[in-house]
């Protein structure tokens, strides 16, 4: 009996340790699984939720609350990602969620646009998942 009951407060003691160490929720929006699975292995310290594509993240979004970042992509099939951004920005509820955008494209211009729309970073790819993760601490404050 003594042994189950330390077990139990082992195990309560690790779940609660696990479930403080996600201070932060990132929601990761990109229609490759694979630049996604990278990004959450360098962010292993958030929880980090994934969807594949934009229409998915709002439904998400209006279902489950707000997250502490987003990190998207732009050029995506469903809905590209500066659409999203521009939806996120105009809505009252959640233009304040800080946004990284991941871009297989270096313009100028687009940059200057996102930024202008409240885009927090913009990271080129092929990128650094160390540079994403320093960004990604800057972004949220640590």
């Amino acid at each position: 009996m003594f042994v189950k009951k330390l077990r139990t407060e082992v195990y309560n003691q690790l779940f609660l340790v696990t479930e403080m160490s996600y201070s932060k929720t990132i929601l990761i929006v990109d229609d490759k699984p694979i630049i996604a699975k990278m990004l959450m292995m360098n962010l292993k310290d958030y929880k980090c939720i994934y969807h594949s594509n934009p229409v998915k993240c709002i439904k998400w979004l209006q279902e489950n609350g707000m997250p502490d970042l987003i990190i998207t992509d732009l050029r995506m099939p469903t809905m590209s990602g500066r659409k999203f951004v521009v939806f996120l920005k105009e809505s009252d509820k959640y233009r304040n969620i800080p946004v990284i955008v991941l871009s297989s494209e270096d313009n100028a211009e687009e940059k200057r646009e996102l930024f202008e729309l409240g885009v927090l970073e913009y990271v080129v790819k092929p990128f650094n998942p160390h540079d994403v993760r320093s960004r990604v601490q800057n972004v949220l404050g640590f």
